[in-house]
């Protein structure tokens, strides 16, 4: 199956060619900038012990990413998003998850522009709407 061509990295003024938002030279930069001061300082409220549980069920329920899938492609979860974030009401039931890999997950955080979901709810049945 033929691949996508590969994409300019999107940290500023980077080079590099990439298939995925950030090139492996600054994926771990940005990952490590965002923990430090980005994200939200109750997260580690919200996602404890009961949350892997959840986790950990629900990508045995549903081992694809639900966005490749309906693409065509068979690609494993790597993520569980929450389709309307905790920080805005949302809660860890299985109507309001979805399973992603990496990649779907980054580029749905990208289309809404935060990472601290604050602006936007992500209604998902295939398309994001603001």
């Amino acid at each position: 199956m033929p691949r996508l061509p590969k994409k300019p990295c999107s940290f500023p003024g980077c080079p590099n060619l990439t298939d995925e938002i950030y090139c492996e030279e600054h994926k771990k930069l940005v990952s490590q900038q965002y923990e430090q001061h980005g994200r939200d300082a109750n997260h580690g409220k919200r996602y404890g012990r009961q949350w892997s549980a959840i986790r950990r069920m629900y990508v045995q329920a549903h081992p694809l990413c639900e966005r490749c899938a309906k693409a065509g492609r068979y690609v494993k979860v790597e993520e569980v998003h929450h389709i309307k974030p905790l920080a805005d009401g949302g809660t860890n039931d299985e109507s309001n998850l979805i399973g992603l890999c990496r990649k779907c997950h980054a580029e749905i955080h990208a289309e809404m522009g935060t990472r601290s979901h604050n602006e936007t709810v992500y209604s998902y049945d295939g398309n994001h709407h603001s």
